[in-house]
């Protein structure tokens, strides 16, 4: 068993791509770019991102003078293939030919993180690994059926960074992760909220498929028969793109960059304050639907995502949500260490990675057609 690793993390976010190089436990570089909106729309599909994100990296390891050829192992963030389990995956031809696809149903930056990690390790040869992509699929039946035939709901969210800090959380109150009850909000050019029952996240909302809050880059929940409307002068593909890419801030202002948003709320513009304090109390609704799926026995909200930074959101969602249980904020994200460590006890053989099995999680309700 080799002693030491040198890790390689790679984690596209809708409006940025972050990398880590990680030897063993120790962080050795964290870099960030930001991209907004309108340059990434420039790309009709998210595929196409691949070549323009991978020099970035590129780019940045340089900038560190990291030699990519040093890399013992990538690991990149996930989505969009058929919905998996929790845990380590091996980035293998078949997740690569699904993710590329979108079998999932779902695009979403977070896809690149497998995109990405497939094109390095063409050029620098070395293993290649996932942990719980945004397609990870713990969902209770209650919260899969719809009212449509043959449309249900399945799990799409921030499931990394929510896990991390749930785990992190526990282990904070002397806990694990599995005898908890959160519900996690996950904020930043996505939000997603995540009801976590003993370790499983049964229930939360799809964001980039147009569920839930409206955000930096994302409609949220829209009124169906108001979209229809839109739809008929509009195409199809529009609405696709504005539900994780172009929605929310960019069809409201033009930007993703809620530092620019907020500096308009702080000097008091009305339309900014308005669209601001309302994606705040679109998240806070949210997070009190989840409440209802833990039946109000909820150990702690927790805060997270790059949003965070905004001392005003946690204290909107104090002042809606306080009463259904203590709130915690961890600004920012913890899943390049998730990412890293993960992998590391696979490297180690202290735990087992997974290989993609090409079929979704969830594949009926058991003994019951429709």
């Amino acid at each position: 068993m080799k002693k030491g690793y040198k890790l390689l993390i790679i984690n596209p976010g809708s409006t940025s791509t972050k990398i880590s190089v990680f030897e063993d436990e120790k962080s050795i570089l964290e870099k960030s770019r930001f991209h907004d909106a309108p340059v990434l729309l420039q790309y009709p599909h998210v595929n196409d991102q691949v070549p323009f994100r991978y020099e970035v990296i590129l780019e940045m390891l340089k900038e560190d003078g990291v030699d990519p050829a040093e890399i013992d192992v990538v690991v990149g963030r996930g989505g969009s293939a058929h919905t998996q389990p929790s845990g380590v995956t091996i980035i293998d031809q078949k997740l690569y030919d699904d993710t590329l696809a979108a079998v999932g149903g779902s695009e979403h930056a977070a896809k690149l993180g497998v995109l990405l990690a497939w094109r390095f390790i063409q050029d620098y040869p070395c293993p290649a690994y996932t942990l719980n992509p945004t397609n990870v699929d713990e969902y209770c039946d209650y919260a899969r059926l719809t009212g449509i035939r043959g449309i249900y709901r399945f799990g799409h969210s921030h499931v990394l960074n929510q896990k991390a800090v749930a785990e992190a959380h526990a282990e904070s109150i002397g806990k694990r992760y599995e005898e908890c009850r959160f519900i996690v909000a996950h904020i930043d050019g996505g939000v997603t909220v995540g009801a976590h029952d003993h370790g499983r996240m049964v229930d939360g909302n799809m964001g980039a498929d147009g569920e839930g809050p409206f955000s930096p880059t994302r409609i949220g929940y829209v009124p169906i028969l108001a979209l229809l409307d839109y739809l008929q002068d509009h195409p199809a593909d529009d609405v696709r793109r504005m539900c994780s890419r172009a929605g929310g801030f960019v069809s409201l202002f033009g930007t993703s960059n809620s530092d620019t948003i907020h500096a308009l709320v702080d000097q008091g513009d009305p339309k900014a304050t308005l669209v601001w304090n309302t994606m705040i109390y679109q998240i806070s609704k949210n997070i009190g639907e989840m409440s209802t799926v833990l039946c109000g026995k909820v150990d702690a909200i927790l805060l997270t995502g790059g949003l965070m930074r905004f001392d005003d959101i946690t204290e909107g969602i104090r002042e809606h949500c306080g009463w259904i249980a203590p709130i915690h904020v961890y600004p920012g994200e913890m899943e390049q260490e998730a990412l890293a460590f993960s992998v590391l006890k696979v490297l180690r053989g202290q735990a087992k990675a997974m290989t993609y099995s090409g079929k979704p999680v969830w594949q009926g309700f058991e003994g019951i057609s429709f």
